[in-house]
Order: structure tokens, then C-alpha cells, then sequence
């Protein structure tokens, strides 16, 4: 049925429908779902994308609506969250990943004192791991990767109809694969400050074992820190790019 001749009800039972799934999704997505953007924001723009995507959803969703059931459009709706929210997340894991394994090579190159104020998160970390953080997520809309989200969010209504049957089995199995993906590209990019670090304190603890009079750890704190800025000044702009290259071929295989 053409969309003029559709019921204006059933028009905005399918809008509130297809607000469910993106907003859930762009509430949870890289970037959007940082706390220093303001709720209202957050919520202008996940109504902004919700109208420009219908009118291309608008036929897969209103077969479904029914006006005259209102608990069959609760559940509709608490399934379209729940999907959009898989997808949001499922976009998400690389950035958590990212951010846990940048902690861990704040540590490895002696970096890991006080923690300053994120950007992308409200907790605060070191600030080698904010500025790796917050370049992923800069190199991430550069790259118009958030675009791939959209694409996913089209092909979901293929591939996850509007029909309120909300498989956690399907949801459980694409987390555990995103996870274990996420976590062995984030390890290979801590990897060389991981080996750094064991070096580095072999190092020092054999030279401390021959001069056990000299305060070695604190005399060598100075050339362990250059030399873990010298590592992230050579390391740090593949590392981007592999993580870039590894999370586009990610969202690339959502839907």
C-alpha cells in the first residue's frame, strides 16, 4: 500500500517502532553514548535519524502494527529496543576493548599515574589511554565508519523482521564472537608495549640484583618513560590504523 493511502495511526505506531530500534542503538553507539554529550542531544539526533530512516522501513514495519492490541505493541516495542540495543553494543565492544587495553599500555610504559578526566568516558584514566581512546573515536566518524552503523541498522529490518520475537540465543552468540575478535585485535595492538615492559623491567631488576646499593627504579624511571614515548611516537599511528581497518571490517559483518 502506498505510504499516502496508509492510516496516519499506523504511521506513527511505525515511527514509534522504528524510534525503539535506532534509538537504542545510537543511545549505546561509539561517540553518541559518551556522557559529555547532553541527554537532550543525544535524544534530538536519535529522533532526527529515526524520521530520515522510516519512509526506507516504513512498509517492513507497518505490516505488523496493530492499533487495536496495546500489549502487542509493548512487546514490539521492548523487542525493537532489545535489538537495537545488540547492535549498539555490538558497535560498541572494539571501543571498550580499546579502552581496556590502552590502560594496559599506559601501565607497561610507566604512564598510569594519576588518572586525569576522560573525554569519551565520565570515569577518568590515564591520560595515554584518553588520548588513544579519543583518537579511535575521532579516526571512527573521519572515516565515516558510524555510517556502517546505519547500513546494519537497514539490513537488520531484513534480517531481524519486526515481529517481536527477540532471539537472546542469536544476540549471545554474536556477542561472544565480537568479544573474542575485540579482544585479540586489541591485545596485538598492546602487544609491543606488553613486550616493552617486560624488557624494560628485566632489565632493571638484573641490573638491581648487581648493584643492589644503587636505587635503580628510580634512577631508571626517567629512561623508561622515554623510551615509552618513543615507542607510542613510532607505534601509535599503526596501531590506529590497524584498530580503524579491524573495527570497519567489523561492522562491516553486523547485517
Amino acid at each position: 500500500m502506498p505510504v499516502a493511502q496508509l492510516p496516519l495511526n499506523e504511521i506513527i505506531l511505525a515511527a514509534v517502532l522504528a524510534f525503539c530500534r535506532i534509538g537504542a542503538c545510537l543511545m549505546l553507539m561509539p561517540g553518541l553514548s559518551s556522557a559529555r554529550i547532553p541527554l537532550q542531544v543525544r535524544l534530538y539526533i536519535a529522533l532526527a535519524c529515526s524520521f530520515a530512516v522510516l519512509p526506507l522501513v516504513l512498509q517492513r514495519i507497518v505490516t505488523v502494527v496493530d492499533a487495536g492490541q496495546p500489549w502487542t505493541l509493548f512487546r514490539l516495542m521492548a523487542s525493537e529496543m532489545f535489538v537495537g540495543a545488540v547492535i549498539g553494543i555490538l558497535a560498541h565492544i572494539y571501543f571498550w576493548a580499546l579502552q581496556f587495553m590502552a590502560s594496559t599500555m599506559a601501565v607497561s610504559v610507566g604512564y598510569s599515574g594519576s588518572p586525569a578526566d576522560a573525554i569519551t568516558e565520565s570515569e577518568p584514566q590515564a591520560t595515554l589511554a584518553t588520548i588513544v581512546t579519543f583518537s579511535a573515536l575521532f579516526l571512527f566518524f573521519i572515516t565515516d565508519m558510524h555510517l556502517e552503523i546505519f547500513r546494519a541498522l537497514l539490513n537488520s529490518y531484513v534480517a531481524i523482521p519486526v515481529d517481536g520475537q527477540f532471539r537472546p540465543d542469536a544476540a549471545m552468540i554474536d556477542f561472544t564472537d565480537a568479544l573474542s575478535a575485540a579482544f585479540l585485535a586489541t591485545l596485538r595492538i598492546a602487544a609491543p608495549f606488553i613486550v616493552f615492559a617486560i624488557l624494560v623491567n628485566f632489565a632493571i631488576g638484573l641490573v638491581n640484583k648487581l648493584t643492589p646499593t644503587i636505587p635503580v627504579y628510580f634512577v631508571s624511571m626517567p629512561f623508561v618513560l622515554g623510551g615509552g614515548l618513543l615507542v607510542v611516537y613510532f607505534i601509535l599511528p599503526e596501531l590506529l590504523r590497524f584498530f580503524t581497518n579491524e573495527t570497519a571490517t567489523q561492522l562491516r559483518e553486523l547485517f
